[in-house]
């Protein structure tokens, strides 16, 4: 795998995660008391939205160009 790519990866990888704790917390957060919550719809809504920033990743990452710059 290219330094590119590895970059990339490691970029992307850091976005989705961010991603999945941000949707994870807003997920728990509309739970009323935490016996509430619906953990499944948690799970879920946070791998969906961690998948979708994979995906948006496709379009670039400034981070890695930056990067790659200097």
């Amino acid at each position: 795998m290219s330094t590119k790519a590895k970059r990339w990866w490691k970029a992307a990888g850091v976005r989705a995660l961010k991603t999945v704790a941000q949707t994870a917390i807003a997920t728990i957060g509309t739970g009323a008391v935490i016996s509430g919550v619906n953990w499944v719809m948690v799970g879920s809504a946070s791998v969906l939205a961690g998948g979708l920033s994979l995906l948006t990743s496709v379009a670039g990452l400034p981070e890695v160009n930056e990067e790659l710059e200097e």
